[in-house]
């Protein structure tokens, strides 16, 4: 049984939540249950819960009420990526309707949208959702989601949820926050106001990159929390029981991870922002940020483990310091305890809007003197 109550604080919910332990051995760790299927009474009811695999789990149980309670919610839904979340987001749509969506975001939510269901008939104006102007100029009578990533990916971008939530609201449309970059330790958009909240559970949810998941987060228990149900139910893509426990696992040092990772990535945002090899740099904790005052009302204990930074030069140089980094390592992903680099441009490929000579970063658990002198003997290999 967990031993963790509503009104205990985050830290101790990220430890307690879902950690039912294992009545029949004692194991102070849940057991992972692969049974794809569960007995059911003579009379064919199923006490338990659990009917089929698909439908349920108790590991995907216990994952499901944690990430519910860690984000403030009524309910959440596991699903086997970020990118089946997102795109169960969109199967909650029907033909017709109108998506507001990020100009600058994950470029699988982008393309989810334009290779998939531009196709089925949804439509969606790409905007600035900083810029509450432009969003209030998109919404249309169809307008049924207004979809917002913040910090955004790769330029943290800051957008007003409060805001946006008021003006989604105002036109009977639902807001949804990919809140994959700051993790309820830094931000909980639900309190905000938004009506759902999507995450990467791949990235600092897990945090030990060993484990792809997402998952969808709702204030309420309605219709359309029903209708997330349903989709997937009926959709499949569902995480395993071993995935469900690996992310469970993460979740118990959630907040240690998360607050060094953002006390580390300051600390780098002030050495690079003073590097004369360094073009710009992009940490909403940095006061010369465009969103800092934003993130500064709409986050709390920091401003998450991710930053960018474009160095002097184009695509070359980038490159050329991401090639001499020796501790940091050169990957796609995020949000683990390792600190990682990359050069964005090179992953989207040529129509991306990303700049050429900006590097995604990042930053993990080390000392950060260490990382501090890594980025510093990259950026040497520079001729200034």
């Amino acid at each position: 049984m967990s031993k963790s109550q509503p009104n205990h604080r985050i830290e101790t919910q990220a430890v307690h939540l879902g950690n039912h332990g294992d009545a029949t051995t004692g194991a102070v760790i849940p057991s992972i249950v692969m049974a794809t299927t569960f007995e059911r009474q003579p009379d064919y009811s199923a006490p338990s819960g659990f009917i089929y695999g698909r439908s349920q789990n108790p590991n995907r149980k216990a994952l499901e009420e944690t990430l519910a309670a860690l984000e403030g919610g009524a309910i959440a839904y596991a699903f086997a990526s970020g990118q089946a979340a997102t795109n169960a987001a969109y199967q909650m749509l029907k033909a017709g309707d109108h998506v507001i969506a990020p100009a600058e975001s994950y470029f699988g939510t982008r393309g989810l949208l334009q290779e998939i269901y531009d196709h089925l008939g949804l439509t969606y104006t790409f905007v600035d959702t900083s810029n509450l102007d432009a969003v209030r100029a998109a919404f249309t009578p169809q307008t049924k989601l207004v979809w917002v990533e913040t910090p955004s990916n790769p330029t943290m971008t800051i957008t007003d949820i409060r805001a946006v939530a008021d003006l989604a609201h105002a036109h009977g449309a639902l807001l949804a926050v990919d809140n994959t970059f700051a993790s309820p330790i830094m931000q909980r958009p639900l309190s905000l106001g938004a009506d759902f909240v999507m995450h990467s559970t791949t990235k600092f949810i897990s945090g030990h990159t060993d484990v792809t998941g997402g998952a969808l987060i709702f204030a309420r228990i309605d219709d359309v929390s029903a209708r997330a149900q349903l989709v997937q139910y009926l959709g499949g893509a569902v995480p395993s029981p071993f995935d469900c426990w690996l992310i469970l696992r993460g979740i118990r040092t959630l907040a240690l991870r998360v607050r060094q990772q953002a006390t580390n990535a300051l600390a780098l945002a002030q050495f690079l922002a003073d590097h004369p090899a360094v073009e710009s740099v992009f940490y909403p904790g940095l006061a010369s940020h465009r969103g800092h005052s934003i993130a500064a009302s709409q986050m709390y204990g920091g401003f998450g483990g991710m930053l960018s930074v474009c160095v002097q030069g184009g695509a070359v140089e980038a490159l050329k310091v991401a090639a001499q980094v020796q501790l940091f390592t050169r990957a796609t992903s995020l949000g683990g305890i390792e600190s990682l680099i990359e050069h964005r441009f090179s992953i989207e490929g040529p129509t991306s809007s990303t700049p050429p000579n900006l590097l995604r970063i990042s930053v993990g658990i080390e000392h950060i003197d260490d990382l501090i002198q890594d980025i510093r003997q990259a950026l040497h290999t520079l001729a200034l």
